[in-house]
């Protein structure tokens, strides 16, 4: 077995375990308070901006690498997923915070509602390996096999994304500031 096959198999245990641990993680401290603190109640339009501007990155990242700038491509690949770790760092100490907001909307607007947040959310957990996955067989160097899965990770870390943004939209009337 070549180094190449054996740093997969290396990071694709990582990739796994963070995948797994990520999310059950997030799902744990959203159900944790801290008390005594005054709620963060001005994350939720940064974190939405940042979801925005990860979206604005992805499309600037796929339009690089189309025009053959690899080092432009990594490196605004490489900020999306440095926005999305500080996006999750501050949705974590929101909710730590703060109370769930609950929608207000109503009639078929409620329905939209809570489609796009159950598969904005669903989407964010399986996002998480498919990042990781096209980000090391890039630093692997294979790749045919990263425009294979990045076919498949592109649309759905900009729906992500964008969903992020529409969410929030969708539901800042209803924030008790």
């Amino acid at each position: 077995m070549d180094q190449t096959t054996l740093k997969e198999k290396r990071f694709n245990r990582y990739i796994t375990a963070i995948s797994i641990v990520i999310p059950v993680v997030v799902a744990a401290l959203f159900g944790i308070k801290i008390p005594d603190v005054e709620p963060l109640s001005f994350l939720p339009p940064v974190y939405a901006s940042i979801n925005g501007l990860t979206a604005v990155l992805l499309v600037l990242a796929v339009i690089a690498i189309k025009n053959g700038n690899q080092r432009a491509h990594q490196a605004l690949m490489t900020s999306c997923i440095a926005l999305s770790l500080l996006f999750l760092i501050m949705y974590v100490a929101y909710h730590m915070t703060s109370d769930s907001t609950p929608y207000g909307g109503e009639g078929w607007l409620r329905y939209v509602y809570y489609f796009i947040l159950l598969t904005h959310i669903l989407l964010s957990i399986a996002i998480i390996p498919l990042v990781l996955i096209t980000y090391a067989r890039a630093y692997l160097k294979k790749f045919d096999r990263h425009r294979k899965i990045a076919k498949i990770t592109f649309p759905v870390w900009l729906y992500v994304a964008i969903t992020g943004v529409i969410v929030y939209l969708m539901i800042s009337p209803y924030y008790a500031y």
